[in-house]
């Protein structure tokens, strides 16, 4: 059986980002955020480049409307640079009026990489004290304390068999039990917003690897609806999926005129915006769900010092947040560049921004002026500056924001409740 497209648990993995948009239906970035108030710097510069339905978050941020956000982290190792774009996607659109909410993946960290509970329980209050230290607000939990959650999954696994999970994972036969439960943990994780709360779109920012586990949960979301609500051509129809028969009659009794059919009732005249928003109340009267579809933002990998993707399991590669000073600077000063061979040749024909480990490093964190980004790319291009002495620039960068952002998590410690 060929492996999958994306491994959402590969430490050291390129994607292919074109190729996966157009095998899976991811859509670019750009067309959606240009509906936003404003266009965060995670988005303007190209950190972020796909989506599935950002359109309805965006019209909720636009519009003031109820929405949520939700990601995850696998506490395998100490928290590190490469993991703070996500944290920021979730705070930013928390401060954009989504109702907040993150998991810590113990049950994926004990299944896939065999991870204590114990040391779960360690990592994953230093993933929790990155998130405060950023200014999260909203609700935090561990996989294996949450009861609700785990009833949740129980449900979501009633719609999921394991060819289907062989099929988006490459799970064979020597796949752990705990492994493929922990992938329906995820999707318990990504609907739980809309069990704990209300109904409401939400949104999950992820690195681009864990496409899979998105496209699972919506294939769930939508399997566990007891309704459809299709817009035909002048009506608009309200389908049954084995609901209550009690259900489908309170459906025509909240639409005067609407016609029922054998498993169906059509109604014209009214938007199919309403139309949904009723139905969904219905459901939920009824013991459904009512869920929406989750909606989900990529961003890119952060490239580790070594090159490839920033991972724990290289730890040359990373900068964790609790580094002495000394080996931030030793790694910075060792990381790859765009430079060219000799001095002449760099001043010459300039160096690669793009293919610079540090460059990207002030792209994704350490540079938030664009005109200051802007230039430091002018001067690499053209040459004016060394490799060199742009190390020892970014790594004084690193350090200021470590201590600042080390002293930021002291300080949030006393929020994190296990």
């Amino acid at each position: 059986m060929p492996e999958p497209q994306i491994n959402p648990w590969s430490s050291n993995q390129s994607v292919d980002v074109e190729k996966l948009f157009s095998e899976f239906g991811i859509e670019p970035i750009a067309p959606a955020i240009s509906e936003l108030p404003c266009i965060p710097y995670f988005m303007s510069r190209g950190i972020v480049v796909g989506q599935r339905d950002y359109r309805q978050i965006a019209s909720a941020i636009r519009n003031h409307t109820p929405f949520h956000v939700l990601t995850g982290f696998m506490p395998s190792g100490h928290p590190h640079l490469g993991h703070l774009m996500v944290m920021k996607e979730v705070v930013w659109h928390v401060q954009q009026g989504g109702t907040g909410y993150v998991t810590i993946a113990d049950r994926e960290a004990h299944a896939v990489r065999g991870i204590s509970w114990e040391k779960c329980r360690e990592y994953g209050k230093e993933y929790l004290a990155c998130l405060y230290a950023l200014g999260f607000e909203g609700q935090t939990y561990f996989q294996s304390k949450n009861e609700r959650l785990k009833d949740l999954a129980f449900e979501a696994a009633t719609k999921v068999n394991f060819s289907e999970l062989t099929a988006i994972y490459g799970f064979s036969p020597e796949t752990d039990l705990a492994h493929a439960f922990s992938v329906i943990t995820q999707v318990a994780d990504i609907l739980y917003p809309q069990v704990d709360r209300e109904p409401a779109p939400t949104i999950v920012p992820v690195g681009i690897d864990q496409d899979p586990h998105i496209r699972l949960t919506r294939g769930v979301a939508h399997k566990l609806r007891m309704f459809t609500v299709e817009d035909r051509d002048g009506y608009i129809s309200v389908r049954s999926k084995n609901a209550p028969e009690e259900a489908l009659d309170a459906v025509k009794a909240a639409f005067p005129g609407a016609k029922m059919y054998e498993g169906h009732v059509d109604i014209r005249d009214v938007p199919c915006s309403d139309i949904s928003v009723k139905v969904r109340r219905i459901e939920r009267k009824y013991g459904g769900f009512g869920f929406y579809t989750p909606s989900s933002t990529y961003h890119i990998f952060m490239p580790g010092l070594t090159g490839g993707k920033m991972s724990s399991s290289i730890p040359e590669s990373i900068i964790s947040f609790y580094e002495p000073e000394a080996a931030v600077r030793k790694k910075v000063m060792s990381g790859i560049t765009g430079g060219k061979m000799t001095r002449d040749e760099q001043k010459r024909c300039g160096g690669e921004p793009d293919r610079c480990s540090l460059f990207l490093l002030n792209l994704f964190h350490m540079v938030t002026d664009d005109a200051e980004l802007a230039e430091i790319r002018r001067k690499c291009v053209s040459g004016e500056i060394m490799c060199g002495q742009c190390k020892k620039e970014t790594a004084e960068r690193v350090v200021i924001f470590l201590k600042d952002f080390r002293e930021k998590m002291d300080a949030a410690a006393e929020k994190i409740e296990v």
